[in-house]
């Protein structure tokens, strides 16, 4: 049942935020697409929801307990950037704004490094709400499939710390064109 209830929530979450930046962009309804934009962490605290009455309520800890708490880490510390990056593209396509930039060299490795933070704060708050819900539960055999997800939450920290480590010594070059895209796109001097 968890796991149905994190698939929905994750399509819900998506929804809103397609609803909320419809309303902005294609309906010219900003109020209401920021209406809708806040439903997206509403739909964060009903799955954490779920999943606290279903432990409290008796129920055996789960590896989809633990994935709900990494999804809820995740969205809470990325779910604004989510959003931000959303709007990018659907300001680009439907409104005429500009065209989402391609980061390359010392400012992709600055994100690399802003992405460690973010990181950092998603695996914390994941592991605050897996140790809350072992300490409410307060039955080891009942959660012991939570504890496993403490040394995850390090792995997913350390990839990404590593990710960041390999761009600071190689940064990720600008994209370029392919050769014949320049010829055939190059400005007609016409006199």
């Amino acid at each position: 049942m968890i796991l149905i209830a994190i698939v929905i929530c994750e399509v819900a979450f998506w929804l809103a935020i397609i609803a909320g930046l419809s309303a902005r962009y294609l309906f010219r309804r900003p109020g209401l697409g920021a209406a809708l934009l806040i439903v997206a962490p509403v739909i964060d605290v009903i799955l954490l929801a779920l999943v606290t009455f279903d432990l409290l309520g008796g129920g055996t800890a789960s590896w989809q307990h633990g994935l709900a708490a990494i999804y809820i880490g995740i969205s809470v510390a990325y779910g604004k950037r989510m959003v931000v990056w959303a709007d990018a593209r659907f300001k680009h396509r439907f409104a005429g704004g500009p065209p989402p930039e391609k980061l390359s060299g010392l400012r992709y490795t600055l994100k690399c490094w802003r992405d460690v933070l973010t990181t950092a704060a998603a695996v914390t708050v994941a592991a605050v709400i897996l140790g809350a819900i072992i300490a409410l539960v307060d039955d080891p055999r009942r959660t012991e499939a939570l504890s496993g997800y403490f040394s995850i939450l390090g792995i997913i920290f350390a990839i990404d710390l590593v990710w960041a480590v390999s761009y600071t010594f190689w940064p990720k070059a600008p994209a370029t064109l392919p050769p014949h895209y320049a010829d055939t796109h190059a400005p007609q001097n016409r006199h």
